[in-house]
C-alpha cells in the first residue's frame, strides 16, 4: 500500500519537472546577469506584470486589468474556428477512410493544401476577410482542419470490415452501424486529431491576432513587442500556453463524458 501512494505521488509531481526545472535555470541567469534584463526579465518581474495584468484594475496602467476581455476574445475565435474545423474535418476523414472515391477526390487535394505554410494564407485571408475576427477564425480552421480530417480518416481507415459485415447480418442500418461500430472503432484516433488540431488552433489565433484586431491574447502580444514590453510579451505567452493546457483537458473530458469509446484512450 505504501509503495503504491509513493508511486502515486510521484506521477502526479512527475509533470511538474520540466516546468520546475525551467525556473529554476530561468532564476539562475537572470541573478546571475548572464543575459540583460531587456532581453529575459526577472522571474519576479514576469509574476508582477501578469497579476497587474490578470488582476489589476483597468486604466491603472497600459495592460492593467485587460485579461477577462483578451481572453474572451481569443477563446471565441479558438472555439469558432475549431467547431468549423472539427464539423468538417470529422465526416469527411470518416467518409475518406471507408469509402475509396471520396478518399481519391480529397486526397491530392488536401495534401497539396496541408504543403502550403500557414503564414502564406495570412495575406490571402486579409484581402478577403479584412484585419478581424473573420481572418483569424479562417486561419484556425484551415490550420485545425487538417490533422482532425487526416486522423479521422486514418482511424476509419483501420476499424475491421467483418465488424462491420457483422452488424450488417444482424440487421444493422449504414447510419446506426456508422454510429455503433465506426465511430466507435475510430474514436482514438479521432480523439487524437481533435487535441492535435486544438493545439494548432491556438498558434494560429496569434498568427491571425497579429494583425492588427484590438484585443486578444495575440494582439497584446504585438503590441508590447512594438512598446518593448518584454515582460507582457512573456506573460502573453505563459497565459496562451496555461489555456491551451486547460482546454486541451477540457476537450478530453467532454470527450470521454459523451462517448464510451474515448474512455478507453489513454
Amino acid at each position: 500500500m505504501g509503495f503504491d501512494a509513493g508511486g502515486t505521488g510521484r506521477n502526479q509531481l512527475l509533470p511538474w519537472v520540466i516546468p520546475a526545472a525551467c525556473i529554476a535555470g530561468w532564476l539562475f541567469v537572470s541573478e546571475s546577469g548572464r543575459v540583460p534584463a531587456y532581453l529575459l526579465p526577472h522571474p519576479a518581474e514576469i509574476a508582477r506584470a501578469g497579476y497587474a495584468y490578470v488582476m489589476g484594475d483597468p486604466g491603472g496602467g497600459p495592460y492593467a486589468g485587460r485579461f477577462l476581455s483578451d481572453a474572451r476574445a481569443s477563446l471565441g475565435r479558438v472555439a469558432l474556428g475549431f467547431a468549423i474545423a472539427a464539423l468538417a474535418g470529422i465526416p469527411l476523414g470518416i467518409l475518406s477512410g471507408r469509402v475509396g472515391i471520396v478518399r481519391r477526390l480529397f486526397s491530392g487535394s488536401v495534401n497539396a493544401v496541408r504543403a502550403v505554410p500557414g503564414i502564406s494564407w495570412l495575406p490571402l485571408s486579409l484581402v478577403w476577410f479584412g484585419i478581424g475576427m473573420k481572418t483569424t477564425i479562417f486561419l484556425v480552421a484551415l490550420a485545425a482542419f487538417f490533422p482532425i480530417y487526416l486522423n479521422a480518416a486514418a482511424g476509419a481507415r483501420q476499424v475491421n470490415p467483418l465488424l462491420l459485415q457483422a452488424g450488417a447480418m444482424m440487421g444493422t442500418g449504414r447510419i446506426r452501424g456508422t454510429a455503433a461500430i465506426l465511430i466507435p472503432g475510430a474514436m482514438p484516433h479521432i480523439l487524437t486529431g481533435l487535441r492535435l488540431g486544438l493545439g494548432i488552433s491556438w498558434a494560429y489565433l496569434v498568427l491571425g491576432e497579429l494583425t492588427g484586431v484590438p484585443n486578444g491574447l495575440g494582439a497584446v502580444i504585438m503590441d508590447a513587442r512594438m512598446l518593448g514590453r518584454i515582460d507582457i510579451i512573456i506573460v502573453g505567452i505563459i497565459i496562451i500556453a496555461i489555456m491551451g493546457q486547460a482546454s486541451d483537458r477540457m476537450l478530453t473530458f467532454l470527450m470521454r463524458t459523451c462517448f464510451k469509446s474515448a474512455r478507453r484512450t489513454a
